[in-house]
């Protein structure tokens, strides 16, 4: 049985639109998540371990003044589309359209105001919630008005969160949960001992502004070979990487398979992701630096989490290789991803 809770967490302020930001809390045997209607954040995610007591393993703050603030997106959905379009730019149906540019030179995670910073309306379900919103026409550069629902259910030790969009002209659309998670417990002072595993044979390089050069290259071979369970710390020092912010390519059908774990032994704790999506980015926190304050005065410094984000293939919409990120009228956008927490 999930139980499922709703409670005023805070008031945004006025510069930002103002309106109540409600916290959800849906609560099984083995699982406690919180989730805002500010951006559709996960603020919070209580898993068991070994021993049986509960610890928050996802990154974030006590209170709204942390969200409201800037912040690597933490928890947050991301869209109208998650991760890099270069130089903001992409031609569709024989027109131009230019993006704000929040990433260097590129578009990052929809741009100024995305989906991570607004307010959503949510539904209380019997084992969740949905939230839904319209993107209007021209928001943040994008063509068409989209209507978007995302629903969290949970079962038992199981998160499901399911994304559907319906757009009234072509659109580019990938969405995506950005929760940061530490399966040590947030607060945690790096992630070197967990053990990453990766179900992909290929990723995609990028150039110094993080953007897909194009290629679909082989793990085969490299430090991106996580078929088998690495643990992230050696790992890293074996291949002189200073962290992974990368797409790795799942196999390209529509139905759920398992593309992820991560685990960490010393705990018992693990984390495993299942999708629809084509792709998924694997990123270290390599941008942390423990200038904010987090939960119960924690700090997140370079390395103290981790994020597995199912999506689309980053820049997708200028590379026709890829597969397509775009959605038309009529279509509908629908995907899943599950993540199972266990404690052995």
């Amino acid at each position: 049985m999930t139980e499922v809770t709703r409670q005023v967490f805070g008031q945004m302020p006025q510069e930002q639109g103002g309106g109540v930001v409600e916290k959800f809390t849906l609560k099984s045997d083995s699982l406690k998540v919180e989730i805002l209607s500010l951006g559709c954040i996960i603020a919070a995610l209580e898993m068991k371990g070994r021993g049986g007591e509960f610890t928050d393993v996802v990154l974030g703050f006590d209170t709204l003044e942390g969200y409201t603030r800037k912040h690597p997106f933490f928890g947050a959905v991301v869209g109208r589309v998650a991760n890099r379009i270069a130089k903001g730019r992409f031609s569709l149906d024989g027109k131009e359209y230019q993006l704000f540019l929040n990433n260097g030179p590129n578009s990052l995670h929809g741009g100024a105001k995305g989906f991570d910073k607004v307010l959503w309306s949510p539904q209380v379900l019997p084992n969740g919630v949905c939230f839904f919103r319209l993107s209007p026409d021209g928001e943040e550069g994008y063509p068409g008005d989209l209507k978007v629902w995302v629903t969290y259910t949970l079962s038992g030790s199981e998160l499901a969160i399911n994304y559907r969009a319906q757009a009234s002209r072509a659109t580019p659309v990938s969405l995506t949960n950005h929760a940061y998670f530490n399966l040590a417990g947030q607060g945690s002072r790096d992630i070197y001992d967990h053990e990453i595993t990766i179900e992909a044979d290929s990723y995609l390089p990028v150039d110094d502004t993080k953007i897909p050069t194009g290629e679909v290259a082989s793990v085969q071979g490299t430090g991106f070979d996580l078929r088998k369970p690495v643990e992230l710390g050696k790992h890293l020092q074996k291949f002189h990487l200073d962290g992974f912010d990368h797409n790795f390519c799942l196999q390209q059908v529509q139905a759920r398979r398992f593309v992820a774990r991560a685990r960490h032994p010393p705990t018992g704790r693990a984390m495993e992701v299942h999708t629809t999506q084509p792709g998924i980015q694997f990123y270290t926190g390599n941008n942390l630096d423990g200038s904010l304050k987090g939960k119960g005065a924690a700090t997140y410094p370079k390395h103290s989490a981790f994020c597995l984000e199912t999506q689309n293939w980053p820049d997708a919409v200028n590379k026709p290789h890829f597969p397509s990120t775009l959605l038309r009228p009529g279509e509908e956008y629908n995907h899943t991803t599950w993540l199972l927490f266990s404690a052995a």
